[in-house]
């Protein structure tokens, strides 16, 4: 799907379920990433109608050098987010959510490469003309990579999350 010389973003499938659960299961990435602990029948329920399509979110794992090391997704704000947010209606507006789900690869710089490797992806294959996400505000580091990104806060969005948004800036 999306390619560079050590990462690949590819469409999720059936046989990363397992690493789904893996992830999801470990303490400090559920830290930082929304999600209860997660069992295999949970992530079947939750991932089979995105694989197919039949869900607006489009779950993707990265991989850096050939091994699977990551989830990212992508969608388009659906128009009731887009009012909780505050986000103009008549714009492409998409959100991406994402974690490294090996820690001992984090601070490593690959978050970075794999944000802009999508927003890239957005802009170009999907006209998107503004990206948001939600970070929780102790994730100092996602909160810096994302600056390096070129993504600006918005707003705070309860007392532990803020709003971060990016422009392509033509």
């Amino acid at each position: 799907m999306i390619l560079n010389v050590d990462v690949h973003i590819r469409a999720m499938t059936s046989h990363d379920f397992y690493l789904m659960v893996k992830w999801l299961n470990n303490q400090k990435v559920l830290e930082f990433y929304e999600e209860p602990p997660s069992k295999l029948d949970e992530v079947i329920h939750k991932y089979v109608p995105r694989i197919k399509g039949e869900h607006y979110v489009t779950p993707c794992i990265v991989e850096y050098k050939s091994e699977p090391i990551g989830y990212m997704q992508y969608y388009k704000i659906q128009e009731i987010d887009l009012e909780k947010y505050d986000l103009p209606k008549n714009q492409n507006i998409y959100g991406i959510d994402q974690f490294i789900g090996e820690p001992q690869l984090w601070g490593k710089g690959i978050g970075s490469m794999m944000i802009q490797m999508m927003l890239e992806y957005l802009w170009n294959d999907k006209d998107a003309l503004k990206v948001v996400l939600d970070v929780k505000k102790n994730n100092k580091r996602a909160i810096s990579s994302y600056k390096k990104c070129g993504f600006t806060q918005n707003k705070e969005l309860n007392h532990d999350s803020l709003l971060m948004e990016w422009t392509k800036e033509t």
